[in-house]
């Protein structure tokens, strides 16, 4: 049996829990929400779907879950400019359940914004292993990525590294063909403002955001061992250490099996240590790991 956690179960959290059981990716799902009647009116529901799937709230079945995504915490919405913006407003519920993922026997998804922090945040606190703390995120700008690479008509596989936020890092260097710099960071600034044109007109993002999720949930609990562009707590690699930032992992039942670095170019590498340097800021934040 497989068993999904869903810590937070609003807009991601919730369409996360239907999709997962509409695919059949998990026997069980284990719900939590602060807002104990939006939990009922969730389960509710996930009911009403008719779906193949066993709905829990007891404690104990979040301990030995497979897979934990953690979406709890405000959401980004049009008044808020960047993820990073979230960090103080999130951090009570991110510190909170990071000692309660102390008992926790499974792989942890952090999607809660900003996620890459949020990601390391996690990990000092529930002092879970490097490989079982990954952070979504990469999938989404990746997709978005290959939209832009549609309009230059490059149809090659689309990558995103970095900070999934504004110091997140598109991968040209793979590229048959040359992409110049200018045009480079035009296609940058439209990765940065894309999720504000979906939040502008529906007060949030959805659709792309769980249907990456639910991939990532089936690449853990399938043990595809496939590579996926995810935040991973970084130890040195790529010359970045004491923060989680995106990059490409193998993944299995095993979390993190290993971490692909893929040779860059400068540009590329100037803007992954940007990453590095911002992400390192937040994680050292006396307020924010203490």
């Amino acid at each position: 049996m497989t068993r999904l956690s869903i810590i937070g179960v609003g807009r991601i959290g919730g369409e996360v829990a239907y999709l997962t059981a509409l695919q059949k990716l998990v026997d069980e799902i284990f719900l939590y929400d602060i807002s104990s009647s939006l939990l009922k009116s969730q389960i509710l529901d996930l009911q009403h779907a008719d779906l193949d799937v066993t709905i829990t709230t007891e404690i104990k079945d979040f301990y030995t879950s497979d897979v934990c995504v953690f979406s709890a915490g405000m959401p980004r919405n049009p008044s808020v400019k960047t993820r990073a913006d979230l960090l103080f407003a999130n951090l009570p519920a991110v510190t909170q359940w990071g000692r309660y993922l102390k008992k926790f026997e499974g792989n942890l998804i952090t999607v809660t914004n900003p996620m890459d922090i949020n990601n390391y945040i996690l990990w000092k606190y529930s002092e879970l292993e490097k490989n079982r703390c990954i952070g979504f995120g990469g999938q989404l700008d990746s997709a978005r990525f290959g939209i832009e690479l549609k309009n230059i008509d490059i149809s090659e596989p689309a990558w995103v590294l970095g900070e999934h936020g504004e110091h997140q890092v598109p991968f040209f260097s793979s590229f048959s063909q040359n992409v110049p710099s200018d045009i480079r960071e035009k296609i940058l600034a439209n990765l940065r403002s894309s999720s504000m044109q979906v939040i502008h007109g529906k007060a949030g993002t959805v659709f792309g955001p769980v249907r990456h999720i639910a991939s990532l949930v089936d690449a853990i609990v399938a043990d595809k061992r496939e590579i996926l562009p995810c935040s991973c707590i970084l130890d040195g690699e790529y010359g970045i250490c004491d923060c989680s930032l995106g990059v490409p992992a193998k993944l299995g039942r095993e979390g993190i099996i290993s971490i692909i670095e893929k040779p860059l170019d400068e540009w590329e590498r100037g803007h992954l240590s940007e990453a590095g340097e911002f992400a390192q800021s937040l994680c050292k934040n006396e307020l924010v790991v203490r």
